[in-house]
C-alpha cells in the first residue's frame, strides 16, 4: 500500500463503501473477496481481504487498469489467445 501510495483511510473506505466484484470462497488460509470502491480522493480502487469471522485481513490494495479489466474497471478482461 505504501508504494502505491495508498492509505489506511483510502483502504476502510473501499471495504466499508465498496463493492464485491469478485468471491474467493475456498481461497487459504480465509475465503476473501475483491472489492471495487473509491479512495478519500475519489479514485478507484481495489482491495482484496480475507476474513475469519472474527477478523478482516487485508491482503492487497491497488488502482487497476484496462489492461486486466473491462473499462468498468469491475469486470475482468478475458485474455486473448494468439494461435
Amino acid at each position: 500500500m505504501q508504494e502505491r501510495d495508498i492509505s489506511r483511510a483510502d483502504v476502510k473506505k473501499c471495504i466499508t463503501d465498496g463493492e464485491i466484484i469478485e468471491d474467493y470462497p475456498d481461497d487459504f488460509p480465509h475465503p476473501s473477496c475483491l472489492i471495487f470502491g473509491y479512495t478519500v480522493n475519489e479514485k478507484i480502487i481495489h482491495v482484496v481481504d480475507g476474513c475469519d469471522g472474527e477478523y478482516v485481513y487485508i491482503i492487497t490494495a491497488y488502482y487497476p487498469n484496462i489492461v486486466k479489466f473491462e473499462d468498468d474497471l469491475k469486470t475482468r478482461s478475458i485474455p486473448v489467445i494468439q494461435k
